[in-house]
């Protein structure tokens, strides 16, 4: 990804999304473009507005921290928008994100084992962890069964982004397909201000270009987020809607993971379906246990 194009397209973005009304500035005369002028920009965060232009051609290496500030408020950025309007210009300036090392491009060693077991551990909520490229890299047993339609019959790494954008079933799933859509891309565009030269988000991204007009819709939005906290709303095949709350967690131990918790109101309807399903997940796996044993008894006796 060009850093200069990315910064570029993100503060363009940014500042057509900006009316004048909002800031205060009068609103008369014909607007070629939504949004602010340049020169109004530069206004509000107190810079020239030759060197606003430079830094919206991209050419943000070198920005101050009060510079940055200013334009953050300026264009009016948002606790999550400001970290990556941050993370664009350390990687202008060669400085990984927080100060820490690149990663290399080579693949991601899996969770230590003891991640795991923590998840092991969670026995009434989905728990699972997922990668900057959306790989589900570790889940515990209901989480399994829960995203049971996006791991499907095994294969390769489940992906939470090519299921949403390349699998005709995540429109059952997930009943606020467009909410969930916009979500994902704003995760990843996030992740992709961190660290442009990562080669997995390169290639995901240019594989959901390729195969889902939406998703370059999305992408050229420059729009981005972190997960946090909300609720969300599923529809699983088994158990039918689900309304559950999502906690997001640093996995501090290991760079470029965090741990999601969906968990259900004690007593709630969709608590109880939760239950349903960690019950329906354990009849699977003990009808599998037992098919496998009959299998084995039928080759010997033969």
């Amino acid at each position: 990804m060009d850093n200069r194009a990315e910064v570029r397209e993100f503060l363009m973005s940014r500042r057509a999304k900006i009316t004048p009304d909002s800031v205060g500035l009068p609103s008369h005369g014909t607007r070629r473009v939504p949004g602010l002028r340049r020169s109004e920009v530069a206004t509000l965060a107190g810079l020239s507005v030759e060197y606003y232009s430079k830094l919206e051609r991209g050419a943000i290496g070198g920005a101050s921290a009060a510079v940055l500030e200013a334009l953050a408020e300026a264009l009016m950025l948002n606790e999550t928008e400001r970290g990556h309007l941050v993370d664009l210009a350390r990687a202008a300036d060669g400085i990984p994100t927080s100060g820490r090392h690149r990663r290399p491009t080579s693949p991601a060693k899996p969770p230590h084992e003891t991640l795991h077991w923590v998840l092991g551990s969670i026995k009434d909520a989905v728990a699972f962890v997922p990668n900057d490229v959306q790989d589900i890299v570790a889940i515990n047993e209901l989480g399994r069964a829960f995203y049971s339609p996006v791991i499907g019959d095994g294969g390769r790494t489940p992906n939470l982004a090519r299921f949403q954008f390349l699998d005709p079933a995540s429109r059952d799933f997930y009943p606020d397909w467009d909410r969930f859509a916009q979500m994902c891309v704003g995760i990843i565009r996030s992740a992709a201000g961190k660290d442009p030269h990562h080669r997995g988000i390169q290639d995901l991204v240019g594989e959901l270009s390729t195969q889902s007009e939406t998703f370059r819709k999305l992408w050229a939005a420059h729009d981005v987020r972190t997960h946090g906290s909300g609720t969300k709303r599923f529809n699983h095949p088994v158990v039918g809607e689900l309304n559950l709350a999502y906690e997001e967690l640093s996995v501090t131990a290991e760079e470029g993971l965090v741990l999601y918790v969906y968990s259900a109101e004690p007593g709630s309807e969709s608590y109880q379906k939760l239950q349903l399903l960690a019950s329906w997940s354990k009849s699977q796996d003990d009808a599998a246990t037992v098919g496998s044993t009959d299998e084995s008894s039928f080759t010997e006796g033969n």
